[in-house]
């Protein structure tokens, strides 16, 4: 990191995880099954046939991982709570194990001096849910709605930091639409039903925790991209902004009082058919920041325009990915800022996860994983720029703490700034860890 001096004093450096990609325990102390469990344990779903029952079995290894955290010195972590292992069924009748379980993590983070930053939904809806109609039905929203109050109730004296969802494009797109992720559907249906319900979802949900924490700080957390069109012809931008319709601004547009975009891919009377009367004004409930995922960019061509038809392409890949096939586009991060805050004005922004996968392995007790150093350097340098251009940015969160259940993509990718031994659990801080924390020690105090 090259200018440490653009983060002043409050800049919050932190790091993120998600509860089914670490927690493990799938089915102890009263947990109920998520869509998550139900998807990785059907076959053909994941690249390696594994699931995430074990993971880094997170709920065991508690103490460990909040020393691993007081360590690295983050001055927050982000975590989301598993639906299920709070309330088994969906609805109505909490489980105290699980409560207690997140008691004993914001506990802990506070002991440490660690902020906490609670999601409360990072895509592991109970399966009694799911069974039920999941986010195509209306009375989902009603559920969430309970598990925030519940959750809310329990741990809002103590947090203040709380995000609605992560990344709903993920949830409603490729959990519908592309069949990726759980529960793993190909309905261009369910899909507009799922995108109109998660936001409703969000929007209702912000009046529960006000309500309930007299201090709450609300967001929403989105992935955002830049989308350029493979070339200057006229199919490729049509088709790039029907992709940044149906990835950016079908999810920005409505929080902040706009009707969806005009030009998302498919008939926009079906989304119609879901949206009631107040609805609009319910999504664009206030918020206080909007937590902002960054990976990389979308270069788009028309897939209807044959390539002897089209312009050459004039959009090009710099020609380094990460192990995700993902282009490294440091810049973007800087370009989605400048334009959220150009075409929405959001009160402040958070970097809620930023990482790269690399093929790590422990080497004499060491991981030397400075690919995933220089990936987080430029980024962090584009973050100054942000900071330096007068965009409210108040904090950046590495993802990830430590390597996971990547998804469909099980243990075959590793993101994490700690290594984890999946056999037998063990962790070894890698070198980005150890460079995280020189960087964060370093940052100047007012």
């Amino acid at each position: 990191m090259k200018r440490t001096s653009a983060f002043e004093d409050g800049f919050l450096f932190g790091a993120a995880t998600s509860s089914y990609q670490i927690e493990g325990a799938w089915d102890e102390d009263g947990k109920g099954e998520s869509i998550w469990d139900r998807f990785a344990h059907t076959a053909g779903t994941i690249e390696d046939a594994t699931t995430a029952d074990v993971a880094c079995d997170h709920v065991h290894r508690l103490d460990e991982d909040l020393d691993l955290m007081a360590t690295l010195g983050l001055d927050a972590y982000r975590f989301s709570v598993s639906w299920p292992r709070v309330l088994p069924s969906g609805r109505r009748r909490a489980n105290p194990t699980g409560l207690d379980f997140y008691d004993r993590l914001v506990d802990g983070l506070l002991a440490h001096g660690i902020r906490p930053f609670i999601t409360l939904y990072h895509w592991d809806l109970p399966q009694t849910l799911q069974d039920a109609g999941g986010w195509t039905v209306r009375e989902t929203t009603d559920a969430f709605c309970e598990f925030a109050d519940i959750v809310s109730r329990r741990l809002g004296d103590r947090v203040d930091d709380w995000i609605t969802l992560n990344e709903p494009f993920v949830s409603a797109v490729v959990g519908h639409w592309e069949g990726r992720h759980a529960p793993g559907h190909h309905s261009e249906d369910e899909t507009i039903a799922a995108i109109h319900h998660l936001l409703l979802a969000h929007g209702r949900s912000v009046s529960v925790l006000r309500e309930n924490v007299p201090e709450a700080r609300v967001g929403i957390t989105n992935v955002h991209q830049p989308v350029h069109p493979g070339s200057s012809s006229k199919p490729d931008r049509r088709a790039a902004d029907a992709f940044d319709a149906l990835l950016n601004r079908a999810f920005l547009d409505p929080l902040v009082g706009r009707d969806y975009p005009a030009s998302l891919p498919f008939d926009r009377a079906r989304l119609d058919e879901w949206i009631h009367s107040g609805d609009l004004e319910t999504i664009a409930a206030p918020l206080d920041f909007l937590g902002v995922n960054y990976y990389t960019r979308r270069i788009v061509r028309d897939p209807q325009t044959p390539e002897h038809g089209n312009e050459p392409p004039t959009t090009f890949e710099i020609g380094e990915h990460t192990e995700m096939g993902w282009e490294v586009y440091p810049q973007g991060l800087f370009e989605v800022l400048e334009r959220l805050h150009r075409d929405y004005a959001f009160p402040c922004y958070y970097i809620t996860e930023n990482g790269a996968a690399y093929p790590d392995h422990v080497d004499d007790g060491r991981v030397r994983d400075d690919e995933r150093i220089a990936y987080l350097d430029r980024h962090l340098w584009q973050a100054t720029r942000v900071v330096e251009a007068g965009i409210p940015l108040r904090g950046y969160f590495v993802w990830s703490l430590l390597d996971n259940f990547e998804w469909s993509y099980g243990y075959t990718k590793r993101f994490g700034l700690v290594y984890v031994d999946f056999a037998t659990g063990a962790r070894t801080p890698k070198s980005s860890y150890h460079w995280y924390r020189a960087l964060i020690a370093r940052r100047p105090i007012a």
